[in-house]
């Protein structure tokens, strides 16, 4: 299991891995991957700063990524209490009313702008200003490609820059811009996605920008078959970012993040639903009473973001000091149907090499 990729990035093995977890993406890096930290649960970079001092320290000299949420075009931002006006109060009412028939307790303290202020486009600048002063090998941006001088300032660096497509079309548009891997993320995957499959999607991407650029598959990969069909399908590698939520390092991050974990042991892949009520954008999140409070007919329409992301999320945290596996606000996508156990990293990472050897053997035993 070795690509272009592989010599690119300074890996092993051409799997990307993001999560929100400092002590998952060490491990992934450690095991022959490249783990990506999503930087979005970061509001202060003065502790994204300390985060990364521990990557540095617990990779074991092995590369590792970042991953931002910055819109190309830099969006007209005004303060805390400035967003906070345009959230209509019926909103505020809606979601204090559905948190109450859903049994979710007020939280003993609040943090105004915990949980949202990563969303923001000069925060996410700030991030990206403490990732280059840190030896990272990737800056992924969630949300397409990131604003010029952010790929320029990366390559100065000698970073790789990354984003996420849905469609051909903005591949093309990424490569232009200068990006240098593609992301081609179908319609199954978890978190931010569009609305084409993954096999019809990855193709297209492949065809499109391929012979300029890495391509890699997102959405519906948990296993070592997955990703040689992937590969076939003109991949240069694979970006897996729900699979890691049922890890046992996540935990080592999120300690209050038991109850996600027991809901999606029990969800299959059916269990998910596309929803913009998670951050103002399309969303795919693990389908529970919270979820579907939102699809009743009283429920308001999603505000755009990040004027969403500020109305959910105190609603959030409520959310997960409940530890209720049947309300959880999660993204996830649809392999969640094979997350059924609790495991360590480097067990994922074995079995992914070894489930692609016996995947191409299967294969040549049909020539």
């Amino acid at each position: 299991m070795r690509t272009a990729l592989c010599d690119t990035l300074r890996i092993d093995y051409p799997i990307v891995g993001f999560t929100p977890s400092e002590h998952v993406a060490a491990a992934i890096s450690r095991a022959g991957g490249l783990g990506v930290l999503g930087c979005v649960r970061f509001n202060d970079a003065e502790e994204l700063d300390r985060v990364l001092d521990w990557m540095d320290a617990n990779t074991g000299g092995k590369p590792y990524g970042v991953d931002i949420v910055m819109p190309s075009k830099v969006p007209t931002e005004g303060s805390m209490a400035d967003l906070e006006k345009h959230i209509p109060d019926e909103h505020r009412a809606f979601v204090e009313r559905t948190l109450q028939q859903l049994g979710v307790p007020d939280l003993p303290s609040r943090t105004d702008d915990a949980g949202v202020l990563g969303w923001l486009h000069s925060v996410a600048r700030a991030h990206v200003d403490v990732a280059l002063k840190h030896p990272i090998s990737l800056i992924a941006n969630a949300l397409g490609s990131p604003p010029v001088d952010i790929i320029t300032e990366a390559h100065e660096a000698g970073v790789k820059v990354a984003a996420l497509a849905g469609k051909a079309e903005h591949a093309a548009s990424h490569v232009a811009s200068g990006v240098d891997i593609v992301v081609a993320q179908g319609y199954e995957a978890g978190g931010h996605t569009g609305e084409i499959a993954s096999m019809v999607l990855l193709p297209e991407v492949a065809e499109q920008v391929g012979e300029q650029v890495p391509v890699l598959a997102a959405g519906g990969i948990g296993s070592g078959k997955q990703i040689a069909a992937a590969l076939a399908l003109g991949a240069s590698g694979v970006w897996m970012g729900s699979y890691w939520l049922t890890t046992s390092e996540y935990l080592e991050t999120m300690s209050s993040s038991h109850a996600m974990q027991q809901a999606m042991l029990g969800a299959t892949s059916a269990d998910t639903v596309r929803s913009r009520i998670f951050s103002g954008k399309p969303a795919r999140l693990l389908k529970t009473r919270w979820t579907e409070a939102w699809s009743a007919s009283d429920a308001p329409d999603p505000l755009p973001m990040p004027l969403q992301n500020l109305l959910v999320s105190e609603a959030h945290q409520r959310i997960a000091a409940a530890k209720d596996p049947s309300v959880v606000a999660m993204p996830v996508g649809q392999i969640v149907g094979r997350m059924n156990q609790v495991r360590p990293v480097a067990d994922i990472m074995s079995d992914l090499i070894r489930e692609f050897d016996e995947a191409l053997s299967r294969l040549d035993k049909t020539r």
